[in-house]
Formats: C-alpha cells, sequence, structure tokens
C-alpha cells in the first residue's frame, strides 16, 4: 500500500512535535513495514529540512535527513506535476497541488497530513496520522 507523507508531518517527527508525534512517528515507522512503501516529494523534503534546521541547527538536521531520506520513497517532482497543478483551477496553493500530483505519479493510496483542509481537491484518501492508524492499522 503507497501512502504519501505531507511536509507537516515530516516535520512533526524531525522535531518531536506533540501531540501530533506520537502519531506521525508511528506512521513514519511504517518504512520498515513491508506492507507499506512510504513516500514524500523534493518539496516536502526541502520544507521538513527548513524546520528541522531552525530547531536542531544545520549539522544535526543534515543527519536527521540522511536518515530519513536512506529509507523513505522519495516521489518525482517533474514538469508534468507542476503543469498539472497549475493548470486545476481548484488548487489554490501550488505546494499542495505539486505534492498531490506527484502522490498521484506514485500511486499512493492515502495521503497522511496533518492539515486534511490544504487536500480538499483531492480524489485520493486524505487522513491525519491518528485517523490512518485507527483505520488501517488497529
Amino acid at each position: 500500500m503507497n501512502i504519501f507523507l505531507d511536509a507537516n508531518v515530516l516535520v512533526s517527527v524531525l522535531n518531536k512535535e506533540y501531540p501530533v508525534f506520537t502519531y506521525s512517528s508511528r506512521v513514519l515507522s511504517l518504512m520498515d513495514n513491508k506492507r507499506f512503501e512510504v513516500c514524500t516529494s523534493p518539496v516536502c523534503l526541502a520544507i521538513a529540512f527548513y524546520f528541522s534546521e531552525k530547531k536542531s541547527g544545520n549539522a544535526l538536521a543534515r543527519r536527521k535527513m540522511e536518515v530519513l531520506c536512506d529509507k523513505i520513497n522519495i516521489t518525482a517532482t517533474d514538469k508534468t506535476a507542476v503543469s498539472k497543478a497549475l493548470k486545476n483551477k481548484r488548487i489554490q496553493d501550488l505546494e499542495d497541488g505539486i505534492e498531490y500530483y506527484s502522490a498521484l505519479q506514485a500511486k499512493c493510496k492515502y495521503i497522511i497530513t496533518e492539515d486534511r483542509n490544504d487536500f480538499y481537491f483531492s480524489e485520493i484518501e486524505v487522513l491525519t496520522s491518528k485517523d490512518f492508524l485507527e483505520k488501517y492499522l488497529r
């Protein structure tokens, strides 16, 4: 099962932001479960690094990102994804649109985010970390 993690899920793990960390860290740990293909985009990684660096400094943020990038699947953010996001009149936030089309191209079945409203236009199921765990990992 392919799942796409939004930047805010990554940030909550990298910066140990409670109470979300309790759930987001469990979702991220699915990278070690063969039933799941955990994905994110280069855009999400850049955002996560930015916020991790602000909290932890450059050296520690880089080490955290290296560990993350060794395990997570990184989707393509190519001209097609950007073009589709720009052409979709329903999408107001280009970053969310690019993430959405990147997830679609990677055949993700779910988008996991802590702000479901960001993906109001999604035809993929959008869940918070907590909701995903409750619904699919009982």
